[in-house]
């Protein structure tokens, strides 16, 4: 059976919501916030993202032109939050779900910008800002540096390669459903390898006088 490219682009994004909310929640466990602050900081999470991009190409919002994103993400959220309280989870458990949902969210922002006719740099652009927005906002509510910021996590630049990995490979002729793929698992493979062999860019550095 063959999948419409709307269609793929449509379960992928909703699966991107839920699995972001579900980070959003694993990451507040040490915060102590019940299931309200629970449900703002997962719904940032998973619809932030989508949101900014979708302003910056003055379209609907996706959420507002379809619920049921909203009603995914606050079910994910619950979900999460009752089966948290429930079971000892290990340390670090967000870090899969958080690079899934960045592998995720990256592809589509990128394809519904290329659906646009956006040019492919700025489409790129924007599958990251569709990638990284809402773990920014997750991390600013849960009162953390955002992790795109910190050192080490090569976090924006996954997502980028990945985004790039994706448009070149379309433009190629490989296939939608191909391209989704392969530039999601360069945002994941990245993202994953960038914890475990703690890869990093160069950090500025100015000389000083005794230097």
């Amino acid at each position: 059976m063959t999948v419409a490219p709307q269609d793929l682009i449509y379960w992928v994004g909703m699966a991107a919501v839920a699995v972001t909310a579900v980070t959003a929640v694993l990451e507040t466990e040490d915060k102590g916030m019940d299931l309200v602050g629970a449900i703002i900081v997962g719904l940032a999470a998973g619809l932030g993202g989508g949101t900014l991009r979708d302003l910056l190409l003055t379209r609907q919002v996706f959420w507002l032109g379809d619920p049921a994103y909203l009603v995914c993400g606050l079910v994910a959220v619950a979900a999460t939050f009752v089966v948290a309280r429930r079971v000892r989870l290990p340390a670090g458990v967000f870090v899969i779900p958080d690079a899934i949902g960045l592998a995720l969210f990256t592809v589509v922002g990128a394809r519904v910008a290329l659906a646009l006719d956006v040019p492919w740099l700025a489409a790129s652009l924007l599958g990251v800002v569709t990638g990284v927005f809402g773990g920014v906002l997750r991390d600013v509510l849960v009162n953390e540096v955002p992790l795109v910021m910190r050192p080490g996590t090569l976090y924006a630049t996954a997502s980028w390669c990945g985004a790039l990995a994706f448009i070149a490979i379309e433009t190629l002729g490989g296939g939608e459903a191909v391209a989704m793929a392969a530039g999601g698992l360069v945002v994941f493979g990245m993202r994953l390898a960038a914890i475990r062999y703690r890869l990093r860019l160069p950090t500025f550095h100015s000389r000083g006088p005794s230097d």
